[in-house]
């Protein structure tokens, strides 16, 4: 494979560490943005060859400035990762929209920020490759993820208008899609709202008990995921989503026959609506 430059957001942990890891294996060029100083401190005792960018998502006006300085010092991006996230767990009732706020300004406006920030090289260039990382969470929904699933929704639908107004000049998207994997996600990723209607209790009390029991032994590996995103970014003609894990592929497909049973079941009154 023809030398690359990545810029991946969120590249000292899960995910973006992965997948810098194996670009930089491959001999690629990787520009990784962390958010503090001490995260670049670890990144770089991970990863020496790996150019470390500070770079918070949520401060939107930065942005621009901060990929044009990468392009100026380390020559134009070939790839953008958007990666940069975090997840949330708490029933919706019992959750703050400070918390569905925050949520939505990491995993949706920070990760189309930074895509705006790269479309006018990208255009200019008839070339680019943009992943943005949603979920198998931007396609399902299970209780107790309301605001994770909601934000990974969102940048799903944009994903798929961003592909198509980039493919006249030659720019890709794709979104990915993962399943359950042993990053931290649940663990330190994951920001956990306080439990407190007792109503709940039966329901929720068993998925949080569940999830927590399940962290760091999901099926999914993160250096398989980034062996996969390698794959991906070397095709020509990549698919609008790529699901990764068989979890991920299992609920979806559920999904879709759910929803091909309801539209069958109410397609006469969706009908009678027309004039």
């Amino acid at each position: 494979m023809t030398k690359q430059t990545f810029f991946i957001t969120g590249a000292n942990s899960g995910f973006g560490l992965a997948i810098a890891q194996a670009a930089v294996e491959a001999g690629h060029q990787v520009i990784g943005t962390v958010r503090s100083p001490t995260a670049r401190t670890s990144l770089l005792e991970q990863l020496p060859d790996v150019r470390v960018v500070l770079c918070d998502v949520t401060e939107f006006d930065r942005i621009p400035t901060i990929v044009a300085q990468a392009e100026e010092n380390h020559g134009p991006v070939d790839v953008l990762i958007n990666n940069a996230g975090y997840g949330h767990e708490g029933v919706l009732e019992e959750s703050s929209l400070e918390e569905m706020r925050r949520r939505f300004d990491v995993n949706v406006f920070g990760a189309v920020a930074v895509a705006k920030a790269f479309l006018p090289h990208f255009r200019e260039r008839h070339c680019g490759f943009i992943v943005n990382v949603t979920s198998m969470g931007g396609l399902i929904t299970m209780p107790g993820i309301a605001y994770y699933c909601g934000s990974k929704f969102a940048l799903q639908g944009i994903s798929e208008v961003m592909r198509a107004e980039m493919a006249p000049f030659g720019v890709r998207v794709t979104a990915l899609c993962p399943g359950s994997f042993r990053t931290d996600w649940a663990g330190r990723s994951m920001v956990r709202t306080e439990r407190s209607i007792g109503d709940y209790d039966t329901l929720f009390d068993p998925i949080r008990a569940a999830r927590h029991e399940k962290d760091g032994k999901q099926l999914g590996d993160p250096a398989k995921l980034a062996a996969a995103v390698l794959e991906l970014i070397a095709l020509d003609a990549p698919p609008p989503q790529l699901f990764l894990g068989s979890d991920a592929l299992q609920l979806v497909r559920e999904r879709l026959s759910r929803l091909e049973k309801e539209i069958a079941d109410w397609e006469e009154l969706t009908r009678s609506t027309d004039g």
